[in-house]
């Protein structure tokens, strides 16, 4: 089993992309609002995107999820596996300076 992980970004944030000649399984996502003061949620979009394909309303699969400061988010009832090119991409809110967010995100795989 292999991870990848990311602190958002207010911009789209390709955690995972799978390199040329592999599959992945997707296992977990977990999304972590880090921030344990915060009075206001953070909130994220995730993503999953065929090769060759663009971010866009049809590749979502989790739109403006908040997130209150020191919650988690658990995306592991399904297994989902990815092909060449395809990318696990988050964006999220809000920016806490130079584009970043109080999220970080950890995708769990395993090569198929």
């Amino acid at each position: 089993m292999a991870i990848a992980n990311a602190q958002l970004t207010t911009t789209q944030n390709n955690i995972l992309v799978v390199p040329a000649g592999k599959s992945y399984a997707i296992t977990t996502i977990i999304v972590c609002n880090t921030n344990l003061s915060a009075t206001t949620p953070s909130t994220f979009d995730l993503h999953l995107v065929k090769s060759g394909q663009a971010v866009a309303v049809d590749t979502t699969i989790v739109k403006g999820l908040e997130l209150p400061a020191g919650e988690t988010f658990t995306f592991d009832s399904e297994r989902i596996v990815l092909e060449e090119g395809d990318f696990v991409a988050v964006e999220a809110d809000p920016d806490i300076g130079s584009g970043l967010t109080d999220l970080a995100a950890t995708v769990s795989y395993l090569e198929v």
